[in-house]
């Protein structure tokens, strides 16, 4: 039987400075590289007994991750200021409770990049 190595979840998003554990569960020695521009880029070997490894993103930014032995797997880091929503697959979101303001909304595809886009939030409206 063959197994399947892949970087898993695809993408992980999280708060910039926030520690992420990275897991070996298959006991197959993997080399995690990152790509990055903005933070510290880092190149750890994961040998089958070392199951865990931390690492942190400090600054903004999304992070293209690989593995140096197996050239197939790759992932997404992506460290944001705030709030970060995940979701598998959606067509309209809805944020509830937003203070009045003007913000700017980032969304963020491994091929297409990043689009960013002022809103304002007026006082009474959803």
């Amino acid at each position: 039987m063959t197994k399947t190595l892949r970087i898993y979840p695809h993408v992980v998003a999280f708060t910039a400075g926030t520690p992420v554990e990275i897991l070996n569960p298959d006991g197959i020695l993997h080399n995690i590289h990152s790509y990055s521009k903005i933070n510290s880029p880092f190149n750890h070997a994961q040998p089958k007994f070392k199951k865990s490894l931390e690492v942190k993103i400090d600054k903004p930014e999304a992070v293209e991750v690989k593995c140096d032995v197996h050239g197939w797997m790759h992932g997404w880091m992506v460290a944001h200021r705030i709030l970060i929503l995940r979701y598998r697959q959606f067509r309209q979101l809805q944020l509830t409770d937003v203070p009045p303001g003007t913000y700017t909304v980032e969304v963020w595809h491994e091929k297409l990049g990043k689009s960013t886009q002022k809103v304002t939030v007026k006082q009474g409206r959803s």
